[in-house]
């Protein structure tokens, strides 16, 4: 099966961006064919310094990688991590004693001043640099010590889709390295990621339900967090409809107040521990009569008031990340066409953000 773009048609709005989001399956396969075995052996060698806790940088889409990052960290290997602020560093001129700490920076480009410069005072801090970027010859790869390049191929979109995915399943691969595993487990995800692209009238469906949404809320726990920032993310940034990202814990105390029947709240349940962590805030939803849209598995989905089901019997709770984004990339496009608007160009964005 071949994943193909929403609507195929070339001069439409959109169309960068839907041809982005086609070719992750195909990102996909190459990271796991020819990536796979150098992002190894750098988890080989970063594995043999001991590293005694994780520190992880980046900004925007990049920074939701990280964050799945951390939770593959210390769930999997059980190994402290911490996100970054970068003013410490390029602002305020701190300078912590890293020695022995592993600073992986994520960047699409690794052009941001603010991410090279913070990597650089990281290792002459003492810290054990990696870069995870879409190019080998960036700044940022140049001033790292490591590099994992992601292999997504240009992307010409603003709204970063197929660079998304692919620094998720590069984390994970990294990650499973550094414990001695081979990742086995995502050789499942690209003939599923066709699946679900196929999948894009569905989505156009529930698009219909939100075309005039003033403001939404997402919400998850566990691996499904950072999946939740993301797609807030890409909901804002193309269609300019507020979306309010919050962990199933946090909406209880004090945002579930501005849950009512009117603004939809997205809910993307991972088939594992967290979505088992949040079953009492889907209750607590539905007993406010939210519109309630659930992406996960069949039997959330039938509870709520609309839904996407995912494909997760027999996929590890810790890579169903790299496929929950995937509807609702194409929910924030399909959405964002529908209120007559060209996700390939947001308003007041740039493809690579120089902060200092």
């Amino acid at each position: 099966m071949t994943a193909t773009a929403p609507d195929d048609h070339r001069e439409l709005p959109g169309r960068i961006m839907a041809r982005e989001m086609a070719e992750q399956p195909a990102v996909l396969r190459r990271i796991l064919a020819e990536g796979a075995p150098a992002i190894r052996r750098v988890a080989e060698r970063i594995a043999a310094r001991a590293p005694r806790f994780v520190l992880l940088t980046a900004r925007g889409t990049s920074d939701n990688a990280a964050l799945y990052a951390k939770y593959l960290l210390e769930i999997r290997l059980g190994l402290p991590c911490g996100l970054t602020s970068m003013s410490t560093v390029t602002a305020y001129g701190a300078r912590p004693d890293l020695t022995d700490v592993l600073a992986v920076t994520v960047s699409q480009s690794g052009g941001s001043p603010d991410l090279v410069a913070s990597t650089r005072a990281a290792r002459e801090a003492g810290a054990i640099t990696l870069a995870v970027t879409n190019n080998p010859d960036s700044s940022l790869a140049g001033v790292s010590e490591y590099h994992i390049d992601i292999m997504a191929g240009p992307e010409r979109a603003l709204p970063a889709t197929k660079t998304y995915t692919a620094s998720l399943l590069a984390l994970y691969l990294f990650t499973e390295g550094l414990r001695g595993g081979d990742g086995a487990p995502a050789q499942m995800l690209p003939g599923l990621a066709e699946q679900l692209l196929a999948r894009h009238g569905e989505v156009r469906a529930l698009a219909a339900r939100y075309r005039f949404a003033e403001r939404m809320v997402i919400t998850s726990r566990g691996y499904g967090y950072p999946t939740a920032k993301e797609a807030a993310l890409k909901l804002m940034e193309t269609s300019y409809i507020p979306a309010l990202s919050y962990s199933g814990a946090d909406l209880l105390h004090g945002p579930l107040a501005m849950v009512d029947n009117v603004s939809p709240v997205i809910a993307v349940v991972t088939d594992g521990r967290g979505g088992e962590a949040l079953q009492p805030v889907l209750d607590r939803l539905r007993g406010r009569g939210a519109d309630l849209m659930v992406v996960g598995p069949g039997r959330y989905v039938e509870k709520a008031s609309a839904g996407f089901v995912l494909p997760t019997e027999g996929v590890p709770e810790e890579i169903q990340t790299v496929l929950e984004i995937i509807p609702l990339q194409l929910l924030a496009y399909e959405v964002t066409i529908a209120r007559g608007q060209d996700p390939d160009a947001p308003r007041a964005l740039a493809k690579v953000t120089e902060t200092h």
